[in-house]
This record gives C-alpha cells, sequence and structure tokens, in this order.
C-alpha cells in the first residue's frame, strides 16, 4: 500500500474524480480505492481523502487509463517586450510558456500581444471563451496604453475615434482619449474590439503618429491589477465566475441580434 499525495493546483478527492468521470458512484469509487484498485502515476493508492489533479495526474482502475474530463484554467500574465506570444517558436526566441514554468496543464493564449508592445494575455484552455475574446462579433473591449510621437491633434483623436483606413479595410470606431503629454509624446488610452495585426500601431501610424511604447492593460473584465512585469496568475475562482459570466453574456447578446 502506497499513500499518494500530489500537491498541485485544482486538486480534488480521488473519489470525487473517479464518479465524474464515469467509472462508478462515489461511494463505489471509494471502494474500488480501499480494495487497491486504484492507481495514481503508477502508484496503487488504498488511503481516502488522497487528492489528485485530473489535468496533470494518469489514473488507472484495475491498470487501465481512465480518461479524465478537461478541467477548464484560466491564467493571466503581463507580457513584457521581446516576448513571442506563442507557445512555441521555431526560431528560438522567448515565449510566453517561458515565462510560466510552473504551468503544467496545456494552455494557449487568447489572441496576441505584438512582440514589441506589453501587457495583458490571457491563457487557457477553454474554446468557448477564446472564441468570444478573438471574434470581432462578440466585441470585446480591449484597452491600451499608447504613447504616440508628437501631439495629436483633436482633429487626429476624433479620426482615430471614428475609424481609420488601413490596408485591410476600415476599422470600427475606437474610444480614444489624451492622458498627458511630455515633451516630445502623447500618452493615449485607445479602446478597440479589433484584433487584427498590429492594429493600434497602424492606426496610429496612418494619422501620422509613430507608436513609441504599447501596453494593454484591460481585456473585458480582466485587467492587470497585482501583477509586476513577467508575473502571471491562475485566475481565483471569483474572478472565473464573473469571467464565465461575461462569455455567456456576450454570446447572449450575440444570439439575440440574429
Amino acid at each position: 500500500m502506497v499513500k499518494v499525495e500530489v500537491i498541485s493546483m485544482g486538486r480534488e478527492r480521488l473519489q470525487k474524480v473517479l464518479a465524474r468521470c464515469g467509472v462508478a458512484s462515489r461511494r463505489a469509487s471509494e471502494e474500488l480505492i480501499l480494495a487497491g484498485r486504484v492507481q495514481v502515476n503508477g502508484k496503487t493508492v488504498q488511503t481516502l481523502g488522497v487528492k489528485v489533479d485530473p489535468a496533470i495526474d494518469k489514473i488507472s482502475v484495475d491498470g487501465k487509463l481512465i480518461k479524465a474530463p478537461q478541467v477548464k484554467v484560466y491564467y493571466l500574465l503581463n507580457k513584457p517586450t521581446g516576448v513571442i506570444s506563442s507557445c512555441h517558436d521555431p526560431q528560438g526566441r522567448t515565449t510566453i510558456m517561458d515565462l510560466m514554468p510552473g504551468v503544467k496543464e496545456r494552455i494557449y493564449p487568447v489572441g496576441r500581444l505584438d512582440y514589441d508592445s506589453e501587457g495583458l494575455v490571457l491563457l487557457t484552455n477553454d474554446g468557448h471563451a477564446t472564441l468570444v475574446f478573438t471574434h470581432p462579433r462578440y466585441q470585446v473591449r480591449k484597452s491600451y496604453l499608447v504613447e504616440v510621437e508628437g501631439f495629436p491633434t483633436e482633429g487626429t483623436i476624433r479620426c482615430l475615434a471614428r475609424g481609420v483606413k488601413l490596408s485591410d479595410g476600415w476599422t470600427a470606431p475606437a474610444r480614444v482619449k489624451i492622458m498627458e503629454k511630455s515633451s516630445h509624446s502623447t500618452l493615449l488610452v485607445l479602446e478597440i474590439h479589433e484584433g487584427r495585426n498590429r492594429q493600434i500601431r497602424r492606426m496610429c501610424n496612418a494619422v501620422g503618429h509613430r507608436v513609441v511604447s504599447l501596453k494593454r492593460f484591460r481585456m473585458g473584465p480582466l485587467d492587470l491589477e497585482g501583477l509586476g512585469l513577467g508575473q502571471y496568475r491562475r485566475l481565483r475562482p471569483p474572478e472565473v465566475s464573473e469571467l464565465l459570466a461575461f462569455v455567456d453574456q456576450a454570446r447572449s447578446t450575440v444570439e439575440k441580434r440574429k
């Protein structure tokens, strides 16, 4: 008999996981454990109360591996510049996953943030949330702090807000506000719901103001509060509930338009 305790995020009691996977009822699953018929990562478990993470641990009954339902997870990362917003890079550059060595689940970024931009990135294995955050029809707003060269006029700000003609067509209306001015540049808050390639940089270039720096600080209900540059964390349960409610509301709103 081997007593096993798997310490990781998202742990549940073994008998609960077995029941959720359809192996047996919770009570019957407890009997399977006590009878020595359940293995975790190749080791037999005969102690009730052992906790496992079904997204990470290999759980078998009578030597047969069970397939646990995918546990949905959500992480926030404050990406620095000089990091690729993808899981792998054939050129060997630093990726966002290199910044998250403690994450064992298979996750992927929701949308992209330019190599030379910094700020909020959501990573998850939830396909529904990913679709809502990335497809233009759901109009999820993303907010950026944008420093541009020079001093945009009120007419330029109105132009950005109405939409700018780019090589791939007109952009949707945006929200733009001047925050402060320095000796050579202007800091803007720019909010869009599209996600075209390098869109904000192209928009600003189109009206004659090169972007000096760009930081995304909000996506829908998510923000960077408490996250230093290069840091990441898993969403807390209340935040997950808020996120899922936001996703459901966005999908419901689109359905009502049809």
